[in-house]
């Protein structure tokens, strides 16, 4: 009866249109209220929301979104495409190419897809459709492109699932470097074959050493940024809310007295911003945090084990099982809320099966930004769509050769855990 009244009343409610946050909270005090089974006061939905903010994992959010507002205001963002455009920009297709290194770029200092979609876009789009490109095939592969934020840590999602689990998120960076670089490559394969096929463009200027290394040297402070938040996590010399703080220091610097483009009067729009938006997902994962503990008080999360338990499916096959589940929740729920509901309903499972945590947190992690690219919440296909003013369908179909190779380095991950154990040691 309390699986049925927490799970009913949030499904009513987000088919209202209550936001997802409110949804949560509402469904669990509805819980406690109606179900017979619960002789609970709603005094634990208040502690329990507090509770789900004391970590100091979950701080590392709101620098990451910060940081990530300050590099793009102070055109830190706008120095990694010119640099990934000097490195790549030369062959036919060679500005599609520089868009994915771009994305790579500012996904090491970002975390967020839809902020690498519109940070890269911005600078890159205009100039490759005046060039003669494709403005699906360009905003399609911006889409997927995008999609690397949210892998190439940091990672805000990744931040989230590690609060929940307790992973490490050090060896969930780990892995997701290491696969994000699978996905760079499968897209840039992906583009040179279509490159040639369908004749993109190609740029005749020859680019000198001395550009190269023009454009390296502006770049340094923008790349000094990776070596900051990844060096000090794996060194152990910084915590990940540490490097998170650190992060956010250098973009200033580098914003204010290198770049010289962030004003002091310009500081208080992008805290507001960043504020705004850090606020929306921590309000997200208190409220879940509430639901996902009466969830397991209820002993729901517990009867859940035992009956796919009792099911005798092999670990690879719940995996896969979990991989479809996500990617359907991912077409209509943002991505973090769908790691906050669905990671402590499935996690307890996954642990019975000897699934290892950072391998599930890598399948949560990449069909939650498969999500970001499937219509029709699809804010990577929004945030694409306010750059190239083209509709949602004409980028769904650009998007699609890349999107499959997306997808099919996600059912690697799947299938083959040792994928992830590979860049995990």
């Amino acid at each position: 009866m309390t699986g049925f009244l927490l799970f009913g009343s949030f499904i009513v409610l987000l088919i209202l249109g209550v936001p997802i946050a409110v949804s949560l909270a509402m469904a669990t005090m509805s819980a406690i209220i109606f179900s017979p089974d619960i002789t609970l006061t709603l005094s634990v939905v208040t502690q329990r929301i507090f509770g789900g903010l004391d970590s100091t994992s979950i701080m590392a959010i709101a620098f990451f979104v910060l940081a990530g507002n300050i590099m793009t205001k102070g055109g830190i963002s706008r120095r990694l495409v010119e640099f990934a455009n000097c490195i790549v920009g030369g062959f036919r297709g060679g500005m599609s190419l520089a868009m994915v290194l771009a994305c790579a770029f500012f996904a090491a200092l970002s975390g967020s897809a839809p902020a690498t979609v519109v940070a890269i876009g911005v600078m890159l789009y205009p100039d490759m459709v005046r060039l003669g490109y494709s403005k699906e095939r360009t905003a399609g592969l911006l889409v997927v492109a995008g999609g690397l934020g949210p892998i190439i840590p940091p990672s805000i999602i990744m931040v989230v699932y590690c609060t929940i689990t307790g992973a490490s998120v050090g060896k969930m960076f780990s892995a997701g470097m290491g696969i994000g670089f699978m996905i760079v490559a499968v897209l840039m394969a992906t583009i040179i074959f279509y490159a040639h096929k369908e004749k993109w463009p190609k740029t005749s200027k020859k680019l000198t050493a001395a550009e190269l290394g023009k454009s390296f040297f502006n770049a340094i402070p923008a790349l000094i940024l990776p070596i900051i938040i990844l060096g000090g996590i794996y060194s152990g010399i910084l915590t990940p809310t540490e490097s998170a703080a650190a992060a956010v220091i250098w973009a200033l610097i580098a914003g204010m007295f290198i770049y010289k483009e962030v004003k002091l009067r310009d500081l208080y729009q992008i805290f507001l911003e960043s504020a705004k938006s850090s606020a929306m997902v921590l309000f997200i994962i208190a409220t879940s945090t509430a639901f996902a503990w009466l969830f397991a008080f209820a002993g729901i999360s517990a009867q859940l084990v035992a009956f796919v338990n009792g099911l005798n499916l092999s670990a690879a096959t719940f995996c896969l099982i979990t991989a479809f589940i996500l990617l359907i929740f991912g077409t209509f729920l943002e991505g973090i809320a769908t790691a906050v509901l669905m990671v402590p309903v499935m996690w307890p499972i996954a642990q019975s099966f000897g699934i290892d945590v950072i391998h599930f947190g890598m399948i949560v992690s990449i069909s939650n930004v498969i999500g970001t690219m499937t219509p029709p919440v699809a804010v990577n296909i929004f945030s694409a769509s306010s750059v190239s003013k083209l509709k949602m369908g004409a980028i769904a179909k650009g998007q699609m050769p890349f999107f499959i190779g997306y997808v099919a380095v996600f059912f690697l991950v799947v299938l083959f855990p040792q994928i992830t154990a590979l860049f995990t040691g």
